[in-house]
């Protein structure tokens, strides 16, 4: 009984009666069976009634015990896995565009707002080119020896001719042979203090820029958010809608980045967390899923998950995810 209501609410949204409850069974009960179990269900703390007449709907423990123990876990659809696939082996992208691609098509595979989060990468460098924009400004291209591309907007002081920036990064990559970023930033800082760079002062603010773009949030690091509309579409109180605004501010914290990690790492696979339960957006009517983007190594390298409504379609977006995940985990590692 309590798997049929809880699928009735999550097809609908609305509260769940014993005369709709009696036409979904499986098995014939009479009303009366029928509407003392759903009592029974609402004393253990299963169902509530939203209103005095009305049918019943799961409260977070009852879907806890759903997700748990009877909601049936499909496999991925062909038509979703090749979705998915499509969408994350398309070329000519960078990271962040190609991450974003994968944000934007969960979102939309769950009708729910989704995320992805890549972690601080502070892998081995191939190469770093520097392509004049004019207006004062500069395209940084830096290729990740595993082929991953990233591009970032610098200003550049005035009086700097093209010619600077070929030879800023000229300089630069022949310090690289494979280091990593942390690594040649302080090689770069130690030449330019020395004076041993044999660049003109114009120049050397160009490597010192190109390399600053990366300092601080960390190469890399972006929690990427797509479908956040899609959470005003269950809202039916005040009370909710204070609970999403809160949503919106916590995801734009950076600690928010971090625990969705240790969400992550804690877990060999997919979590499900309804309501408060995970601490982390402290709201309640809303569900996160999310699983950790692991590399060949079995090392987290992202995550991905899905925030939405507690009515979400978990037997649908869990496979989902975990395709997802996996897949990224590929890409990223």
């Amino acid at each position: 009984m309590l798997r049929e209501i809880v699928e009735q609410f999550v097809e609908t949204g609305e509260p769940v009666g014993s005369r709709t409850l009696s036409r979904r069974l499986p098995i014939s009960l009479s009303p009366a069976t029928i509407r003392n179990v759903m009592a029974d269900l609402t004393d253990a703390g299963l169902l509530f009634s939203p209103h005095t007449s009305a049918g019943r709907l799961p409260t977070e423990r009852g879907l806890r015990l759903f997700v748990d123990g009877l909601v049936q876990f499909g496999d991925i659809s062909a038509e979703d896995r090749e979705a998915i696939g499509g969408t994350l082996a398309a070329a000519g992208r960078s990271l962040e565009d190609t991450l974003a691609e994968a944000s934007a098509m969960l979102s939309g595979l769950s009708a729910a707002a989704s995320l992805v989060l890549a972690p601080k990468s502070e892998g081995a460098i191939r190469h770093i080119e520097f392509v004049p924009l004019g207006s004062g400004r500069a395209l940084v291209v830096l290729v990740g020896a595993d082929g991953t591309v990233e591009n970032r907007v610098i200003e550049i002081p005035p009086g700097v001719l093209p010619s600077a920036l070929v030879e800023a990064g000229n300089y630069l990559n022949a310090r690289l042979a494979g280091r990593p970023l942390a690594e040649l930033r302080r090689l770069v800082a130690e030449d330019i203090a020395a004076d041993r760079t044999a660049l003109d002062r114009l120049t050397q603010q160009v490597v010192e820029a190109g390399l600053a773009t990366w300092s601080g949030e960390g190469r890399g690091a972006s929690l990427i958010i797509r479908g956040q509309a899609r959470l005003f579409d269950d809202i039916h109180e005040i009370e909710r809608l204070a609970a999403i605004r809160q949503l919106f501010e916590r995801l734009e914290m950076q600690e928010t980045m971090l625990r969705l990690l240790e969400m992550a790492e804690s877990s060999d696979g997919v979590r499900i967390f309804i309501g408060a339960e995970s601490g982390l957006f402290g709201a309640s009517g809303i569900s996160t899923v999310v699983a950790p983007a692991r590399n060949g190594e079995g090392r987290i390298v992202g995550a991905i998950g899905v925030i939405g409504p507690t009515r979400i379609n978990y037997g649908r977006i869990v496979p989902v995810v975990d395709y997802t995940a996996r897949v990224i985990g590929r890409l990223l590692g």
